[in-house]
């Protein structure tokens, strides 16, 4: 066991962990965060994504002490009690079916929406393409990320 010091959503968390645990398991067992979740423990469907220093990053494959630098789950992108534009458009565009899948596209759309502010349907195709959905609802998402970028959030 050793002592691994995490920011998290602008707070510095101290655990005593594995240095081999996942960054998941601290993120939902230890620190009660629930955006981020358990799909395939593999790394390809996203569910499980946080954003690490702007980078999209599957947290159930990286080990907690190899996150450095701010770790942003789903919960760290409201900002005094109001939701980012990116949660206000899935609201609007109704993007949730089942929602298991939405941590990881909403953080997906994030880390693309900050890397290309105004993205073509075709790149936001390409870069939400390996965050899976199981419901279906790409038509939805792409409606929800097309807002944003459009400020209409």
């Amino acid at each position: 066991m050793s002592k691994v010091t995490l920011k998290v959503n602008g707070q510095s968390h101290t655990v005593d962990i594995e240095p081999s645990t996942p960054l998941l398991y601290i993120l939902r067992n230890d620190l009660g965060l629930q955006g981020p979740r358990f799909g395939c423990g593999l790394g390809q469907c996203g569910a499980c994504t946080v954003i690490i220093n702007g980078n999209a990053v599957r947290s159930c494959v990286l080990p907690a002490s190899a996150a450095k630098g701010e770790v942003t789950t789903l919960e760290g992108l409201a900002q005094n009690g109001k939701l980012h534009p990116l949660q206000q458009a899935w609201i609007d565009e109704q993007v949730p079916a089942c929602g298991f899948c939405q941590n990881g596209q909403i953080l997906t759309a994030k880390v693309l929406l900050d890397k290309n502010p105004h993205p073509t349907d075709a790149q936001i195709r390409t870069g939400m393409a390996s965050t899976l959905c199981r419901c279906m609802t790409y038509y939805r998402i792409q409606a929800a990320i097309k807002r944003v970028a459009k400020g209409a959030a």
